[in-house]
């Protein structure tokens, strides 16, 4: 009997480990998926690294616990961005976005050493088997701040706060130019260039520096909101980017050209968590909702407004596109033929100004 009792205890004990052996197995494979996010600024309530902790969060919401997810703010795109993105890698994170141009290198060397991770460059053009990239059309919506533009200047000057001069940001500024002097061709834009991302003292500086010079409507690609807040203390129109930036300046934030990561950032974690990712390198724009206009301020005309309305349809629809030909550059040379449309690789290495933006390229 006491045999019995005793190896009864054992199948009884050995039966309970194997269930907790199983349990732990079925816990471990429950865990959650770890996420890394890379900022180039601080987070904020408003500008780039905004809109994507936006879409880290809209992320998390959507998988609920079938994610978990870190960010690391204010990386500067140097060696020290290695550094963070290397860490999130051997800590487990099994994708890992990073959101500025300049990680792009960083992203490549670590990917290279770390196979089972994902890594997704924000901006960039490098990829290889686990590294994608991604952008959005910021294009698209400069093109329709340009008509407002256009339509609402009264000294035809419009200023243009630019970070570097890389083919995101020329893109942006040829768009806008192009938006506006396809309402108005007596329109010049004037360029200052802060060589920041986010340095909110330069950023106020240069829209002062362009306003001075008769800039009456002014915008930026920069990450702060100082080009709004100082356009409303002068008085003067603006665009905010990124964000809607409206509550920065009430009075002078015409729209804002905002973008959109959430759909995008589920997305590619659901196909990671399916093992199905596969290298990728995506452009969405308007049509893909990863670009919207922030609501037009009263101040802008009804038939302005309708026709940006008209525009926004067009661009959804593929019937318009900013870099339609002919483009020309600011020397009058032909970039484009009449009848085409810019395709995106010669889009991809833009580096030059069109006609219409008055300010010179600095000498690379």
């Amino acid at each position: 009997m006491n045999t019995r009792r005793s190896t009864l205890k054992k199948l009884a004990a050995l039966a309970g480990g194997t269930a907790l052996q199983a349990s732990g197995l079925s816990a471990r494979a429950a865990d959650p998926m770890k996420v890394g996010f890379v900022y180039v600024s601080p987070i904020g309530d408003a500008g780039w690294t905004y809109q994507h902790d936006l879409g880290r969060r809209q992320m998390e919401k959507a998988l609920g616990g079938k994610v978990a997810t870190k960010f690391v703010e204010n990386v500067p795109e140097g060696a020290d961005a290695e550094r963070v993105i290397r860490e999130l890698a051997t800590s487990g994170h099994k994708l890992i976005f990073a959101t500025s141009f300049g990680y792009m290198n960083y992203m490549e060397k670590v990917s290279k050493t770390m196979r089972s991770t994902v890594f997704m460059h924000a901006t960039g053009y490098k990829t290889g088997p686990n590294l994608g990239v991604y952008n959005a059309r910021f294009y698209e919506g400069r093109y329709l701040t340009g008509v407002i533009a256009g339509k609402m200047s009264k000294s035809n000057i419009l200023g243009y706060v630019a970070a570097f001069p890389i083919p995101e940001v020329l893109q942006g500024i040829n768009a806008f130019a192009r938006g506006a002097r396809s309402v108005n061709p007596k329109i010049e834009v004037r360029v200052i260039w802060v060589n920041s991302w986010y340095d909110p003292g330069k950023e106020r500086e240069a829209a002062n520096t362009l306003m001075s010079q008769g800039a009456d409507l002014i915008t930026h690609h920069t990450d702060s909101t100082a080009v709004v807040q100082a356009a409303e203390e002068k008085g003067k129109f603006a665009f905010g980017y990124h964000s809607d930036m409206a509550k920065y300046g009430p009075k002078a934030h015409l729209t804002a050209t905002t973008h959109l990561w959430g759909d995008f950032y589920t997305r590619m974690a659901e196909e990671v968590l399916a093992g199905t990712w596969k290298t990728t390198n995506v452009w969405g724009g308007m049509k893909e909702g990863m670009i919207r206009l922030a609501p037009i301020n009263p101040v802008v005309p009804k038939e302005t407004r309708d026709l940006v309305t008209r525009l926004e349809a067009d661009l959804i629809a593929g019937k318009l596109h900013p870099f339609a030909g002919p483009v020309l550059d600011q020397s009058g040379k032909e970039r484009l033929a009449a009848g085409q449309v810019m395709p995106d690789e010669v889009l991809g290495k833009m580096d030059y100004f069109v006609d219409g933006v008055a300010s010179k390229l600095p000498k690379q």
